[in-house]
């Protein structure tokens, strides 16, 4: 697993796609901080920052997961890697600490260093902002399992990372369903799968058990249903090897 994942850093930086992804976090954050807070005068509210942060999770999940398995498949390097002395848990596990590493790296520095002038020139609530931060890593993380789990069934990145934004909106937007339905139980059921609902409670400072094990489920679904998607790889790899004569 450790080798995958140093295999996977090693990527992202021999590439374009780390640095654009770093480029394009650290400076639409960093207008939205600017926006919301320093700009904002007495209506300032870093919750409301964090809140719109995530939307931009829209373009940057896709952008590092969207190559992660499609690429190998398309090149067919995921056959080798597949048969290598590893499990496919430790492949999966390995590219998804990966991808956690790009964003979890990214937004955790960039929220130590905009709490700076917030406790320089105001008195945040300390809580509320550890909160913000946490919610926010629990979705982004659930996220790029959604994002490798697609990843990995297409050889086509660009599939793979409009199917990512497909599923990222609409789990951002279910909850906003409710105003169209009568139903009173599948308003509920929406409202308890929904990321927005469930991200709430850290906004306001409340760590709730129920929504960290929601997200921890969430992630570990998908990269269980990955797993999955690699054992069939495997296995079709192992049917059309030729018997060999002895």
């Amino acid at each position: 697993m450790l080798a995958i994942y140093k295999r996977e850093m090693r990527a992202y930086f021999a590439s374009p796609v780390g640095y654009m992804f770093c480029a394009i976090f650290f400076a639409v954050s960093a207008f939205l901080f600017m926006t919301y807070t320093v700009q904002a005068g007495s209506n300032s509210s870093f919750s409301s920052y964090f809140s719109i942060l995530l939307f931009l999770f829209v373009i940057i999940i896709p952008l590092i997961t969207m190559k992660l398995v499609s690429e190998e498949r398309k090149m067919r390097t995921d056959q080798l890697i597949m048969t290598a002395p590893v499990t496919l848990a430790g492949i999966v596990f390995g590219k998804y600490l990966a991808a956690l590493t790009m964003f979890g790296g990214s937004f955790l520095l960039s929220s130590i260093v905009y709490y700076i002038p917030l406790s320089l020139y105001g008195e945040p609530n300390t809580a509320m902002y550890v909160g913000c931060v946490l919610g926010v890593f629990l979705v982004g993380s659930a996220f790029i399992s959604i994002g490798i789990f697609i990843s990995s069934l297409t050889e086509n990145q660009f599939i793979s990372a409009f199917g990512t934004i497909g599923a990222i909106v609409l789990l951002l937007f279910i909850s906003s369903l409710n105003s169209y339905i009568n139903n009173e139980f599948i308003r509920n059921i929406l409202s308890g799968i929904s990321i927005t609902s469930r991200y709430a409670y850290f906004a306001n400072g409340i760590f709730s058990y129920d929504s960290l094990i929601y997200f921890v489920s969430l992630s570990a679904v998908f990269l269980f249903l990955t797993v999955r998607v690699f054992e069939k790889r495997l296995s079709l790899i192992h049917i059309s090897e030729p018997t060999r004569p002895y």
